[in-house]
């Protein structure tokens, strides 16, 4: 393990910053449960669901639609139905559930619902109403233990919901994981019809890694977590983290007022083949703006000899440019020609710490000679980051793009052990693993989706390199100023629509000068 891994290990278990498994979590609940009364964490599901809902709703007249499934999710429901009516909420649950369908704890919890005061409608009534009569529905249809997609009248409940709550206008509280989303992978088993679209989601025991990745970064909305009150010491290592600002609270870089260009490194931006010359263009600005104290371009086809927009930048060929001396980041315009190929070789060769991208992914895809030169990297203690988007990971893994989405932790994890690297797997909750851990990045949103942003992020990778963070340190830091500075733009008008790879540049300046001074970090 490389030193800077250590920063990230101070993650307490049971923190929401924890990301666990399906199967850990199981494990956790009946340990648990061999020292409490029967029904007792479901009552205090029960109560950690009421306490946010009753933060969601504002007067005692409010309409809440209380969807209660035929397991333990369902007990939870019915836990939550009861407390609100209590409390003089107009609480109407429908029921999908039988006794002889539930557990004993869920028993216990559909007798208290069945002595309060609720409304028991059937299915076909609430689908005759608008969703917008509704002041808040609460999701207790599945939890963690669905194993296949949801079908027959669920299903088009489900659909109803989501098709009739045009921009979310009800609020939809999730109980423990919305229903029909792979609590492990963040996928939906059957397609995006079969999950019901959360504005919220309560995350019973700890947090989990589906609800911040893939798909479950539209489905399960604001994510809290609440433990249950069960004791931290039966909680196993966390399977993921993830990544947010307080994950870096001890660990930005330093800058000395005794210091100068030579201090902060060089980085070498390898691509601009022919037609694409923007892209190390792109990544060259990121590295610039990110604190590297100098950086070259070295193109494979014609440039221009300067960028007048930064004069900084200092160009050359590709074939004229030092490997040896600067953090090299290979891949952006590229392209995947002979040429490519020989300078992508020298990079592997000669490189001391390397970041790869795009078409030079392509490129050790196709040929073992160059994946071999990948893996001798790491036996000779040089340092690489990867930064495939999920295309690419299926091409490195000789795979299919659905088989990496549908296990973003796990496609991370084999590029991890078959190259021997650090990998940033790109999208919704971007995947960063190395040997020892796994993050899943926080920020992030759909302007990301446009052209040049995958450059951007391999410079940053390569500037915090050029400034002596440890690898995997780098490139959690990158991935989270990545995203961050997408959200900022959102934040300050600028999306999420046409924000251009240019604008993003600035805004992850811009993020990275906070979380320093953030941090009290002299700057």
């Amino acid at each position: 393990m490389h030193p800077s891994s250590k920063i990230f290990l101070q993650t307490p278990e049971n923190s929401p910053l924890g990301l666990y498994q399906t199967r850990q979590i199981q494990a956790i609940e009946a340990i648990a449960k061999k020292d409490l009364p029967i029904g007792a964490l479901m009552r205090a599901a029960g109560i950690a669901a009421t306490n946010l809902a009753n933060k969601l709703l504002h007067k005692k007249s409010e309409k809440v639609l209380v969807l209660a499934g035929p397991g333990n999710n369902g007990g939870d429901a019915l836990e939550v139905a009861h407390l609100l009516a209590e409390e003089g909420f107009d609480v109407h649950v429908l029921l999908f559930g039988t006794e002889q369908h539930y557990s004993q704890e869920a028993k216990q919890s559909l007798q208290r619902a069945k002595h309060s005061k609720l409304k028991w409608p059937l299915q076909a009534e609430v689908e005759t109403l608008a969703v917008r009569y509704w002041d808040l529905i609460i999701d207790g249809l599945f939890g963690i233990g669905l194993s296949r997609p949801i079908d027959g009248t669920i299903a088009t409940l489900i659909a109803y919901i989501n098709n009739n709550n045009n921009n979310q206008q009800v609020p939809i509280l999730a109980l423990d994981v919305p229903s029909g989303l792979d609590a492990d992978t963040g996928t939906i088993l059957g397609g995006q019809q079969n999950a019901l679209r959360a504005t919220y989601t309560i995350s019973f025991i700890a947090n989990k890694i589906g609800l911040h990745t893939s798909q479950g970064k539209d489905f399960a909305g604001q994510v809290h977590v609440d433990g249950l009150g069960i004791d931290y010491n039966i909680y196993p290592p966390a399977y993921a983290h993830l990544l947010t600002s307080k994950t870096f609270a001890d660990s930005m870089p330093q800058r000395e007022h005794d210091s100068h260009k030579g201090t902060y490194g060089d980085v070498l931006v390898v691509g601009g083949n022919n037609g694409m010359t923007g892209a190390p263009l792109l990544a060259g600005r990121a590295a610039l703006f990110c604190g590297a104290g100098r950086v070259h371009l070295g193109f494979l086809d014609k440039f221009n000899a300067v960028d007048y927009l930064h004069p900084e930048l200092m160009c050359r060929s590709a074939q004229d440019s030092d490997f040896i001396s600067a953090v090299v980041a290979i891949g952006p315009g590229l392209g995947t020609t002979d040429d490519a190929k020989i300078q992508l070789q020298r990079a592997l060769q000669e490189s001391t710490d390397l970041v790869i991208d795009a078409d030079a992914l392509n490129l050790i895809a196709c040929h073992r000679q160059l994946q071999d030169l990948v893996r001798h990297r790491s036996q000779q203690n040089l340092r690489t980051i990867i930064t495939p988007h999920p295309l690419e990971a299926a091409r490195l893994l000789q795979t299919t793009v659905l088989a990496v989405q549908a296990d973003r932790c796990g496609a991370a994890k084999k590029l991890v052990e078959d190259l021997q690297v650090c990998v940033i797997l790109k999208g919704a909750g971007s995947i960063i693993a190395d040997a020892d851990f796994i993050w899943v990045n926080s920020s992030g949103n759909p302007s990301l989706a446009t052209a040049g942003t995958g450059d951007i992020l391999t410079g940053i990778c390569a500037a915090f390199l050029a400034q002596g963070l440890g690898v995997t340190h780098a490139a959690c830091l990158a991935a989270y100023l990545h995203g961050k500075g997408a959200d900022d733009c959102l934040t300050d008008g600028l999306g999420p629509l046409g924000i251009s790879s240019s604008e993003l540049i600035q805004a992850v300046r811009s993020a990275l000068n906070k979380l320093i001074r953030s941090k009290g970090i002299p700057h």
